[in-house]
């Protein structure tokens, strides 16, 4: 859905388990948090912090492990 990234909350290159959050996405006046779908590595963000993204946007770039 659009919206706005508001905060990332992970370090690129980090480990995270499944369910860490990843960033926080404001759409519909609602802040949503975005998790990891399983343990792996986040390997870049699409967007930064304050930028607007629309529907079906990538947001990370995430690694399973």
């Amino acid at each position: 859905m659009p919206g706005r990234v508001v905060a990332l909350l992970a370090k690129i290159g980090k480990w995270v388990a499944k369910g860490t959050p990843l960033l926080i996405l404001e759409a519909m006046k609602m802040e949503h948090t975005i998790t990891a779908p399983g343990d792996g590595v986040v390997q870049d963000f699409y967007f930064s912090a304050g930028e607007q993204v629309n529907d079906g946007d990538e947001l990370v770039d995430f690694a399973a492990e």
